[in-house]
């Protein structure tokens, strides 16, 4: 890559952007663009950087700059209800993370395609990010996917030295504030951004089986639909990469498998990695995305991105792997297929 390609040193300020989804919910967010659409002779690749349940979408600028940087074109954006897309009530929208998955970034999708005609999409996803792209209806058109401590907050999951407070926080004090206002006032409390309520409810009702969460009210779906949900996981073909650290406390080996065992259509690694394998002594569930590990691990998302393979020398070790399988051969979808070379 030459560093014409890379424009290294280049300043490029993020222009803003809507896509509507198909439910009429404008979503907005910024892109950073090239003004060519080759890289290298070949059509420059976009990425779409799905943000952590409530965090707002600038939080992701440096990496989103970082990456135009080395030669992409890149997207962030908020769900609705967060940031940007958030309405002038937040306690009358009605959103769950299915709606961020389905409506939004879907919406996200679509507009990559038509905004970046023949550029491959990429996707890197934060926590509930890696969630939310197994629920768009043109997740396969997705070239590759890297994820960082992505999972859906199952409580059984926490880790353990934290997890009576986890259960405080987020199945108690959230449900019931939400109950309250109409939505989460996650800001007041300097935990988060305010969260729409069903949201809130997606989190602190969520079962073993995503699916099996949404089954009631207030985000009742029928047992059709929630298939329909299940097997949209099963639709990605992108090959994905999950990045999990060892003192994320949502981000533990339970959890990330939990949720990597519905994207039985792709070719899946897990790796972990512990603070100490860079140097350091904490990273936890947001960090990876600050600007201080942007030559420690920054790189592992980028050699992924544009390689679709490990990095020789990216640190921690490998949980997991295997290839990608037909879902007529997975069994009941949700299960964990045999992890090879675990």
């Amino acid at each position: 890559m030459s560093q014409a390609d890379t424009q290294q040193g280049a300043v490029c300020e993020p222009q803003p952007f809507t896509a509507v989804a198909t439910d009429g919910y404008p979503i907005h967010g910024f892109v950073w663009r090239h003004g060519t659409r080759m890289l290298a002779g070949a059509p420059r690749p976009v990425v779409i950087v799905n943000a952590a349940t409530s965090v707002r979408c600038r939080y992701y600028f440096r990496f989103a700059a970082w990456l135009h940087r080395h030669g992409y074109d890149a997207i962030v954006y908020d769900y609705r209800g967060i940031g940007e897309s958030r309405p002038a009530s937040l306690a009358r929208l009605s959103a769950s993370w299915v709606d961020w998955g389905e409506q939004d970034f879907e919406a996200v999708l679509r507009h990559a395609g038509a905004a970046f005609p023949g550029q491959p999409v990429d996707v890197v996803a934060h926590s509930i990010g890696g969630f939310v792209v197994g629920l768009a209806a043109s997740n396969d058109g997705i070239r590759r996917v890297f994820t960082v401590g992505a999972q859906y907050a199952h409580w059984r999951d926490y880790a353990s030295p934290r997890k009576l407070v986890m259960l405080w926080k987020w199945h108690v004090v959230m449900p019931l504030l939400s109950a309250l206002c109409g939505y989460f006032p996650a800001r007041r409390l300097g935990w988060m951004e305010d969260t729409p309520r069903g949201v809130a409810l997606s989190w602190s009702r969520g079962a073993r089986k995503f699916e099996d969460t949404y089954r009631h009210p207030p985000i009742a779906r029928t047992s059709a639909e929630c298939a329909a949900l299940v097997q949209r996981f099963a639709a990605l073909r992108a090959p994905l990469l999950a990045v999990s650290l060892t003192d994320d406390e949502f981000g533990t080996v339970p959890a990330i498998e939990r949720l990597l065992r519905y994207f039985v259509g792709s070719r899946v690694v897990h790796l972990r990695i512990a603070p100490a394998d860079i140097g350091v002594a904490r990273i936890g569930h947001f960090a990876f995305f600050h600007r201080r590990f942007e030559a420690s691990l920054w790189p592992i998302a980028l050699h992924w991105l544009a390689c679709g393979t490990l990095a020789p020398r990216a640190p921690g070790r490998v949980v997991s792997a295997r290839d990608a399988i037909d879902e007529t051969r997975a069994g009941r979808l949700g299960e964990h297929p045999t992890p090879l070379g675990a």
